[in-house]
């Protein structure tokens, strides 16, 4: 029986193939929707610190659209972690949306209704898994 592609991971593999590296349009992203999150990131060593957030971050996406074997709890551990640091959690939960949206304007044409719909259940999820109020 054949496993039907992810269209999350597949999201991901074709935004690869066009970007080495994906933290510069996040985070330019991020800050232009959301200035008040530039300070949150101090300015000596944060490219160190966006990189690692953002990898951590794609690996909890792809395993919660996945298979869910774990690194998708780091998203419940860091929910609480931010909290701690005074992030609202509703600005905690735009940046998965920022991801989806740098990944949709990379893919320009290959941003399918699949993608898209699938995107937007797993920010659902997300939202709820994090316990976000709708």
């Amino acid at each position: 029986m054949n496993v039907s592609p992810n269209p999350i991971e597949i999201s991901f593999e074709r935004a690869a193939a066009r970007c080495a590296d994906l933290t510069p349009l996040v985070y330019q992203r991020l800050f232009d929707e959301h200035p008040e999150t530039r300070a949150m990131f101090r300015t000596q060593g944060s490219e160190l610190v966006k990189g690692s957030m953002l990898a951590l971050t794609i690996e909890a996406i792809l395993d919660f659209a996945g298979e869910r074997r774990g690194h998708f709890r780091l998203i419940a551990c860091e929910v609480v972690s931010h909290d701690g640091y005074g992030t609202p959690r509703e600005l905690f939960i735009a940046f998965f949306g920022v991801i989806r949206d740098t990944l949709r304007d990379l893919l320009g044409d290959e941003w399918s209704p699949d993608i898209a719909h699938a995107w937007d259940t797993l920010l659902v999820e997300i939202d709820a898994f994090a316990g976000v109020p709708a």
